[in-house]
Parts: structure tokens; sequence; C-alpha cells
């Protein structure tokens, strides 16, 4: 089962690398990471193709050394950015997966996987871009993935 560890309201990012540095420096104390480090990775994953798959969403998947579990970061954008999408539309969700550099493919994969299933769901989406609050998207993500979600 996947998890948000973190979760972030109203971003006010105005580019796809603010987005990033941003939820970088949230997560790296969780993972225990440097900010850096996971900044680094995501913009070496995004050299590899967009992980924005449309619809306003992108779901960033990293393997960092040094961490002992997979982590989720989900990130509610103030207003879209562009993030090179496969349909070409600005992106204002955001779900980072963060996965130990020797971790089995399938659990990453699987995790992939079930986010990317929440999240081409369009009422899900719109519940999200909705919430006013981290209070109210921590709250639908646990209705919706029974999860402990922070």
């Amino acid at each position: 089962m996947v998890t948000a560890d973190i979760v972030l309201s109203r971003l006010p990012a105005g580019s796809k690398k603010q987005a990033f540095h941003q939820i970088a420096d949230a997560a790296a104390a969780l993972c225990d990471a440097t900010a850096d480090s996971i900044f680094d990775a995501l913009l070496m994953r995004e050299r590899l193709g967009t992980t924005g798959i449309g619809g306003g969403v992108a779901i960033p998947h990293i393997r960092l050394d040094g961490i002992d579990k997979l982590y989720g970061v989900m990130a509610q954008l103030e207003a879209p950015v562009d993030f090179d999408a496969i349909d070409g539309q600005p992106v204002d969700i955001i779900f980072m997966l963060v996965a130990p550099a020797e971790s089995k493919t399938t659990q990453h994969l699987k995790a992939l996987a079930q986010v990317s299933r929440f999240l081409k769901d369009a009422e899900n989406c719109k519940n999200l871009r909705s919430a006013e609050c981290r209070d109210s998207l921590t709250e639908f993500l646990l209705q919706k993935l029974g999860q402990s979600a922070a």
C-alpha cells in the first residue's frame, strides 16, 4: 500500500524545477537524504522522459541510496505549471515516489501502478484540486486509500 507520508497543499511553484525544489526540501528529512540528492534524482529521472502522465498529473519516481522503505509525497500546486506532460497540459497534482535504490523492482512498480490508477480517476483528481487545505487533502487520501497520510 502506498502512503502519502507528506502532503503539501497549495504549493506556490512557478515551474517544474521550483516544484521539485520544494518537494525535495519537504522530503529530505523524511527520507533521511539531502534535498539536493532528491532534486538531482528528480531531474535525472525527467531527462529519461516526462513523468507528466496527462490530465494535470505527474508521478515522478526515483530511487535513492540509503533509504529503507518506499515514501510518497503528495503535492497540490497553487497553480498549474508546464511539465512537458504527454498531453501537453500543465500539471497541478504531483505524487512523488521515493524508493530504496536496492529495492525489488516489483515493489516500486506496484506502487507506481497504484498511484497511477488512483490519479487517472477524474473524480479523485477533482477532489484533490478542490481541497482547500492540507487537512482536507489528508482526509481525502485517508478515505480513498485507507492509509496513514501525514
